[in-house]
């Protein structure tokens, strides 16, 4: 097969990680900079170009998009779409999981357990919307934050209305949500491949942080879930309808709460955590599931 990965750098963990997967397993392999990608959009031959050469004879691409070129991102992998390449995480589904309240409302939807979320406009607002998620302390989140940035523990009500009136100010966009105390600082993150768990590990938070994500100094080791832990991930990640995601859980006295689901998930933590092989579980579902023109639009939203 021909691959495409899409990633702006070819030395990352999971960048280079895939392509071992990819060479181990006999394929042809290609990382392309997203950012050098440029299309003709025609309705008789749509095309995509790299760098000058015209990106044809693709069987999959495997899109490894950061946050912060989601939009242009997107529009790439909607390009391969038409093309008839088959999309390892379809472009509406990229769309969905990177607009945390897009996807917070669809897991809603679904009945699928999360902490208890606040969103608002006005700062008139500000204190129905403490009570909403159960009152301080409580979790404040920019809706454009990535690994942990622009999340908040504000431990007291004032505090919180003073986190909130700033952010508010600034115009940007907040989530309030409850903070789960018995979770201790820890998640789990769960890497789904094809609507399977095939790894997951236990993050923890670094002693006097409250995030747990590795870029913050948190630790990571193997967890054995639970059984519903294992279908919330699943379902998580099926709502969203992405085929390769991260989906990250508290450990709540009300059973699992879904956090996040990422879809670009790192593979450096939970493979040297779990030593899974979870770049070659990626390549071997492309292998049985991509065919020409394979890619759809799952789920609504």
């Amino acid at each position: 097969m021909k691959i495409a990965i899409l990633s702006r750098n070819k030395k990352l963990y999971s960048t280079r990680r895939l392509v071992e997967a990819c060479e181990q397993r006999g394929h042809e392999v290609h990382v392309i900079d997203t950012l050098r990608c440029y299309m003709n959009i025609t309705s008789s031959k749509p095309e995509i170009h790299y760098k000058g050469d015209n990106l044809t004879g693709f069987d999959a691409v495997i899109p490894r998009i950061g946050a912060s070129i989601t939009f242009y991102g997107t529009a790439v992998v909607r390009q391969f779409e038409m093309m008839g390449v088959f999309a390892v995480n379809e472009s509406v589904a990229l769309s969905r999981s990177r607009d945390k309240l897009r996807s917070l409302q669809l897991l809603s939807r679904k009945g699928i357990g999360m902490p208890d979320t606040a969103f608002a406009h006005s700062p008139d607002d500000i204190q129905d919307m403490m009570r909403m998620v159960g009152g301080a302390p409580l979790v404040i989140k920019l809706l454009e934050g990535t690994q942990g940035i622009g999340v908040v523990l504000a431990e007291t009500k004032k505090a919180a209305e003073s986190v909130m009136e700033a952010f508010m100010g600034l115009k940007t966009n907040i989530l309030q949500q409850e903070f789960i105390k018995e979770a201790g600082g820890a998640d789990i993150r769960c890497l789904v491949v094809g609507e399977k768990v095939v790894a997951s590990m236990m993050r923890q938070a670094p002693e006097g942080e409250f995030r747990s994500n590795l870029h913050r100094g948190g630790s990571a080791q193997l967890v054995k879930i639970t059984p519903k832990e294992r279908a919330t991930a699943v379902k998580a990640a099926k709502v969203m309808g992405l085929n390769v995601a991260g989906v990250d859980l508290l450990r709540s006295e009300r059973g699992p709460l879904v956090m996040e689901v990422n879809s670009s998930p790192g593979l450096e933590g939970i493979e040297k955590s779990t030593d899974k092989d979870v770049a070659g579980m990626i390549i071997e579902f492309i292998e049985k599931t991509a065919k020409p023109h394979r890619t759809r639009t799952k789920g609504k939203g």
